[in-house]
């Protein structure tokens, strides 16, 4: 059997795996239901079982294995230290050890967003462009991100370095999960557009939009709002640019503090195309002042929806990479 390099990442519904060959070759994936209400002990069994199979369906052996997790992880003992959004947020639980033990290999830890970011360095714009300093936002469920400077990801003290999508955007904003009020993920992710766009729909206010979604709310997604919205929905046009602003003027505040070559635009939401990335330049273009704000560049992942998958191949394939 030939060896291998694994990367899964661990979410609140499904474990996704994937295995690529010693040429970073992506040989197959796989997902897997997390069933979280077992434990941590359960869903660490159930990472091991998903992984044995994707590499004896491929006639591999795993010789290093990456996970993103959705939340805080020690990346040097490679225990989890928060996840808040799984049964007993798992503080403090050994991840890498059991399950080092059981498939043989070295296994490596990394916030989920900090792992699309390390994607991204490794195999999107870092691949082309030695020594880049870059923001990765990943914009889904909710905003995370990640930070390299001159071509390495730095993660901080605990790992939590780059929680871009909590940053204050509004004072007396919404409360968001993490304690604050108005933070960015609270006002541009997936979610928080949804749910706007729901009001919309129920107030009267989006007829376009209830006739594209048949008046069925469980089908309202920031894609069908864009449709509506290119169809003349003017009230919808709003709300996404009314999120598209309060993203772009994050990305402001990280480009006035850090001046990157360039932001990363990642996560399911990114894929909104021209109206998300258009108000987020003209957003940072009237807020950058300090220097000519079109030296940062602002781009859609390489890597689309792939980033994560990338980042925990990059981590299996080198452990050691985040703490150089």
């Amino acid at each position: 059997m030939s060896d291998a390099y694994v990367s899964v990442d661990l979410g609140g519904t499904n474990i996704a795996c994937a295995v690529a060959d010693e040429s970073m070759v992506l040989l197959g994936e796989s997902s897997v239901p997390t069933e979280s209400h077992r434990g941590p002990d359960g869903v660490i069994g159930r990472i091991g079982d998903a992984v044995e199979a994707l590499c004896s369906e491929h006639g591999v052996t795993p010789v290093g294995l990456g996970i993103g997790v959705p939340g805080l992880a020690d990346v040097r003992e490679g225990r989890t230290l928060f996840l808040p959004n799984l049964p007993t947020q798992w503080r403090n639980v050994p991840v890498a050890v059991p399950l080092r033990e059981r498939l043989g290999c070295p296994v490596s830890l990394l916030n989920d967003a900090r792992m699309a970011a390390l994607g991204e360095l490794e195999f999107g714009a870092g691949k082309e462009e030695e020594n880049l300093t870059f923001a990765f936002f990943t914009i889904g469920t909710g905003i995370g991100g990640g930070i390299a400077i001159d071509g390495k990801l730095r993660l901080g003290p605990l790992g939590a370095a780059a929680e871009l999508g909590h940053q204050t955007i509004h004072p007396d904003g919404p409360l968001c999960g993490c304690g604050n009020r108005g933070c960015l993920e609270t006002l541009a992710s997936g979610p928080a557009l949804i749910g706007k766009g729901a009001w919309l729909v129920r107030s009267g206010r989006a007829p376009i939009l209830r006739d594209i979604i048949e008046g069925d709310l469980n089908r309202l997604t920031p894609f069908v709002m864009v449709e509506a919205a290119e169809e003349g929905e003017d009230a919808v046009r709003e709300a996404i640019e009314e999120a598209a602003t309060c993203l772009g003027i994050g990305v402001a505040n990280v480009a006035t503090v850090l001046h990157p070559d360039l932001v990363v635009l990642g996560g399911g939401v990114a894929r909104m195309g021209p109206m998300l990335f258009e108000t987020v330049r003209r957003t940072v273009d009237e807020r950058v002042g300090m220097f000519p704000p079109e030296s940062v560049r602002i781009e859609p992942s390489r890597l689309s929806d792939q980033a994560g998958t990338w980042g925990g191949l990059a981590l299996a394939r080198n452990p050691g990479i985040c703490l150089e």
